[in-house]
Formats: structure tokens, C-alpha cells, sequence
């Protein structure tokens, strides 16, 4: 029994590391998020080691009647005044937390939809609105306010070391601020069951200093560049692929699939699931079922040799 114990802990400890790990905040709001655990664990070891003391007490003291008096007043301010205050404080707390993180203000805005299953993200500018897919990046220090949204089931959006999570309702419009406080790439998914590839449902979330991410996102408004003559950007055309893709600058408008402008900027292909190489996206071209079941994209499975890797070359200069 004793050994299983031990073979367990690693593997619980495990989940407390890496780029998901909701205790170690490098948001604002997921500090907030982590001082109100820290805070319920701590009260809850409290209170439990009180009740079975209490309970260890009277199990080993003689009963006295005489003592009927006292035992009705610890039941009634130990067992109903003083949970009731303990429990009414917390849940006063704990929405003054969620008001803070639904704010509806930011230095910044983000739509993101939820898709079956990926992510289209829409920046709000001056200028005119920013779309890319699967991939989110932020600077840091400043809020950002997302707009959430779900086009076809309810997903719920979550950037563990950021802050909290909110759910995606078709039809309805959430909203989430976060604010980082920390550069790296921090992982981000959906955190409720929404289809056969729920699991496979991630983006990546970096966070970035203000210039870089001005940099950034001024590249990603612009339209791609892509030569009239290009033999894969044909292929991409003569199987159909503009009919649900979007590559700005050019014929292919499909409003379905993600926004693919500018695609090999990103760092990851597939919703967050695989790094962005030659080698994976001829994979992902070919067999894409194989690489996440369930998706809408179809595979082209006889689409081989010149033709692949023309379209391929294509695919991966758009960055």
C-alpha cells in the first residue's frame, strides 16, 4: 500500500510543472486566483484538524450530563455561526476575485471565437481588426480584455498561469481580462469537454515586451506575399483549400477554417498540438484525421510527391 502511495505522488507532482501550471503565476489575475487557494486549503486543513480534535475529544471523555448546556452551545456557534461567517466571508471574497478578472475594460482587445476545434482570435485596433488562429500573444503588464464567444458548442477558454477560466457560449458574449506579468510562451486550452478532440483543443499564449508585440502585430495586419506565379499557392487553389481558408492579399477568402496569412509565424500547427515544420505539415495535409480525429478539414491523402511538397513550400512561407 505503502509503495503505491509512493509510485502516486511523482506522478500528481507532475502535473504541478510546465508551461500549464496554474501555481505558478505569471498573471495578475491568476495571483489573485492562487492567494484564494492557498487561502481555502489552509482554512480547510484548519478546520479540519479542529473537528476531528473535537471529535477525537469527545470520543475519549466520559459523558456527563451536566454538561449538556456547553455541548449545545459549541454544536450551535462551532457547528452553524461559525461556518456560516467562515463560509459567507469566502464567497464575499471569492466574487469580489471574479469581478476583478470579468472586467470589462483593458488596455487591450481580443475576440476569440471557439471553434470545433480550434481558436479564431481577432484583435481590436484603430486600424482595423487583426485575425489570426491558434496562437495569442500579449504584452506584457498591460491588460487585455477578451471577448469571448462559441460558434458551434460551449468551450471554455483557459491560460492556467494567466488567470481564471470562462466558459464559451454560442449566442452569448463572456468576457475575461487578463494581465500578464511575465514573458514566456504559456500554454492555453479548452477547459471543458466539448467533442472528440476536446483533448487536442490548446493554443500557445506568449507573452511579450510592448515594442516586440507592436512589432508583431503590425507584421500580422499586413496581407501576405505571395507571387502571382507560384506553383504551390496554384495547387492550394486547384484542391480547394481557399474554399474555407483566408490568405489576405490574395483570391483564397474561405471564411470556415482558420486564417492561414500568416501561418508559419505561428509556433505550433494544429491548435497548440504539433511544432510548425515542413515535416508536420505534410503530415498534417495527408493525414489529418490520423493527426487529430474528428476535424472538419478533410485529408488528401493521394496528394503526393512534387505536389505536396511544392504545397507544403508554400504553406510554409507565409510568415
Amino acid at each position: 500500500m505503502r509503495r503505491g502511495i509512493l509510485l502516486i505522488i511523482p506522478a500528481l507532482l507532475a502535473g504541478c510543472d510546465g508551461r500549464h501550471n496554474w501555481l505558478a503565476s505569471a498573471g495578475a489575475e491568476a495571483q489573485r486566483v492562487e492567494e484564494l487557494f492557498w487561502v481555502l486549503l489552509l482554512g480547510a486543513a484548519v478546520i479540519w484538524s479542529l473537528v476531528i480534535g473535537a471529535a477525537v475529544y469527545a470520543h475519549r471523555r466520559q459523558v456527563d450530563p451536566s454538561l449538556e448546556t456547553q455541548a449545545r452551545r459549541f454544536i450551535l456557534w462551532g457547528g452553524a455561526v461559525f461556518p456560516t461567517v467562515v463560509v459567507g466571508a469566502l464567497l464575499v471574497w471569492g466574487l469580489v476575485i471574479l469581478r476583478d478578472i470579468t472586467s470589462d475594460e483593458g488596455d487591450l482587445t481580443v475576440r476569440v471565437d471557439g471553434e470545433r476545434w480550434w481558436w479564431r482570435v481577432i484583435y481590436e485596433t484603430p486600424e482595423g481588426d487583426v485575425v489570426t488562429a491558434n496562437e495569442i500573444r500579449l504584452p506584457v503588464d498591460r491588460t487585455a480584455l477578451f471577448r469571448l464567444t462559441a460558434d458551434d458548442v460551449i468551450h471554455s477558454f483557459w491560460v492556467p498561469a494567466l488567470g481564471g477560466k470562462m466558459d464559451m457560449i454560442p449566442g452569448r458574449e463572456t468576457t475575461l481580462a487578463l494581465t500578464p506579468i511575465q514573458t514566456g510562451n504559456w500554454g492555453g486550452l479548452c477547459a471543458e469537454y466539448c467533442g472528440g478532440a476536446h483533448a487536442l483543443m490548446r493554443f500557445d499564449a506568449i507573452v511579450m515586451e510592448q515594442d516586440a508585440f507592436d512589432t508583431w502585430l503590425a507584421a500580422e495586419a499586413e496581407a501576405a506575399q505571395v507571387a502571382g506565379d507560384d506553383r504551390g499557392f496554384e495547387i492550394f487553389q486547384e484542391e480547394g483549400c481557399g474554399a474555407c481558408h483566408t490568405i489576405r492579399g490574395t483570391d483564397a477568402q474561405g471564411p470556415v477554417g482558420p486564417d492561414l496569412t500568416h501561418l508559419a509565424a505561428r509556433e505550433k500547427l494544429g491548435a497548440g498540438i504539433y511544432d510548425m515544420t515542413p515535416e508536420t505539415m505534410a503530415r498534417w495535409i495527408t493525414d489529418t484525421h490520423e493527426m487529430k480525429p474528428d476535424i472538419d478539414m478533410p485529408p488528401y491523402p493521394d496528394l503526393q510527391g512534387d505536389r505536396l511538397d511544392r504545397l507544403v513550400a508554400f504553406l510554409m512561407s507565409l510568415d
